[in-house]
């Protein structure tokens, strides 16, 4: 049975959040469904995780998602060689004869024996084969899974708040789809952008953040792009900007992109890019 929580979400430090969102983390919480979140790349689908354990202080557990992950990873390890090592030698001070003493929680598993209420992270579900989404649903909805080598049922303690995340490369199951409640995180505006650069940045000039936020949505508009730079590489690239005793914001507008490199992180995008701001300005 899920721990009662008062408490509801309304953002962290430096994760901005709109009305929609936060209404769709408290209802998600409160039917106690997993909340789906897609987007591109820099939309802060991750972040939002990680603030909603700020804001509510609970523990945060993430599961990365890999293409050839199996749900059993995800759930608990039978660590058989360390088991087998202490058999042969002798010198361990586990039970070598008590099968328990070698099997690791996974991430899942980790969420599921908390004592406490915890955030579980599935990160870029896409990755993953339709049998692991559906099966691993199956068990959130279960809160429960067996551990075969001991026979034995695993019962969640208390039910986490589970956040997952899409970048919508592939295709998720209408199964899936159907078990989780589902909110589009658009990629922000330039008005969000620049409440979003003020909370990493709040002393930084007016005049540099409207010339650096113009200058990357023009980068972004290129034609044939195949890894557009997102919230992530401008505050980077800001970053750079301001450490830069020689850089001047009017510079920007002149289309003199300095440290290029920052918001472009394939080859062709890069050149690409160089090209582009030398032929033409960007604000």
């Amino acid at each position: 049975m899920a721990e009662n929580n008062d408490r509801n979400f309304s953002g962290a430090t430096r994760y901005i959040l709109d009305d929609e969102l936060a209404k769709i983390v408290n209802i998600s919480m409160a039917l106690e469904m997993p909340l789906l979140l897609k987007g591109e790349p820099g939309t802060g689908k991750t972040m939002l995780a990680h603030a909603i354990a700020e804001n509510l202080r609970m523990p945060l557990i993430v599961l990365n998602v890999k293409s050839s992950m199996k749900l059993v990873e995800a759930l608990y390890q039978y660590d058989t060689l360390t088991r087998l090592n202490d058999s042969r030698f002798g010198d361990s001070t586990r039970n070598v004869s008590d099968i328990e003493e070698y099997i690791k929680m996974g991430k899942i598993g980790q969420a599921f024996v908390a004592e406490k209420r915890t955030i579980l992270l599935i990160d870029e579900i896409d990755k993953a084969e339709t049998d692991f989404q559906d099966d691993m649903l199956d068990v959130l909805d279960q809160m429960e899974f067996d551990i075969i080598e001991i026979d034995k049922t695993v019962p969640t303690k208390v039910r986490p708040v589970i956040i997952i995340t899409s970048n919508a490369k592939k295709d998720l199951s209408d199964p899936f789809l159907g078990r989780c409640n589902f909110h589009h995180i658009a990629f922000p505006d330039p008005k969000m952008m620049r409440k979003i650069i003020n909370v990493h940045f709040p002393d930084i000039d007016t005049k540099l953040m409207d010339n650096a936020v113009s200058a990357f949505y023009r980068l972004r508009e290129i034609d044939a792009i195949e890894k557009k730079p997102a919230t992530r590489e401008l505050i980077n690239w800001v970053r750079a900007l301001r450490a830069d005793p020689d850089f001047k914001p009017k510079d920007l507008t002149k289309g003199d992109v300095p440290y290029m490199g920052v918001l472009f992180k394939k080859s062709q995008d890069y050149a690409r890019a160089i090209n582009i701001t030398s032929r033409r300005r960007l604000i």
